[in-house]
């Protein structure tokens, strides 16, 4: 296992708290490396999360709606944390898919281990919550996006923010992310293009 990747990451994500070595090593250990063929499946619904930080490649996030449609919820690029929280934390099944689009290596460990870690080593605990500050701003912002923002400027925050999704994503999986039919999406791509 290659840990300089996951422990460049911590270090950059609490650059404040001073964090050892040791502690790093510490830290690095209680993470398993998982490499992820394309289209293999991170997490299927029906199972526990882990806690994964993504080192290399790109994952969707996916569920079912009412009718059997699959509705994309969340894109992932390298050097993020991904997880369902509500079922790592509650320990529950999720109600969601985690897919890769690309091969991807994934650093993973569990609850418990995770818990360990945050009671032990003070400046990761303080990486964690900066992580989950992260993560829940991220998703109010997009819930918000869903409300107040018409479908022409949540695309062009995508491109803006994530545009690594135009290059692995599927449109449809694209389109149903930002919560409109295909054909949608192909209309506004093509009037961007004319701005």
């Amino acid at each position: 296992m290659d840990e300089s990747v996951l422990i460049n990451f911590i270090k950059t994500n609490v650059p404040n708290v001073p964090i050892d070595e040791q502690s790093l090593l510490l830290i690095a250990k209680q993470f398993e490396e998982k490499n992820l063929h394309k289209d293999e499946y991170l997490l299927k619904e029906g199972k526990i999360s882990g806690y994964y930080f993504l080192a290399k490649g790109f994952l969707r996030v996916f569920t079912f709606d009412t009718d059997g449609n699959e509705v994309t919820t969340y894109f992932y690029s390298q050097n993020r944390i991904v997880f369902d929280a509500a079922s790592f934390f509650l320990k529950r099944p999720s109600s969601e898919y985690i897919q890769a689009m690309t091969d991807c290596t994934v650093y993973s460990t569990n609850f418990e281990k995770l818990n360990k870690l945050f009671h032990s080593v003070a400046a990761f605990r303080e990486f964690g919550r900066q992580m989950i500050v992260n993560e829940f701003v991220a998703y109010k912002q997009r819930t918000l996006s869903m409300i107040n923002q018409s479908a022409e400027e949540r695309y062009l925050k995508l491109i803006e923010t994530n545009n690594d999704v135009f290059q692995y994503a599927h449109l449809n999986h694209i389109a149903s992310y930002l919560g409109i039919s295909e054909r949608t999406l192909n209309r506004i791509r093509q009037n961007a293009t004319k701005k």
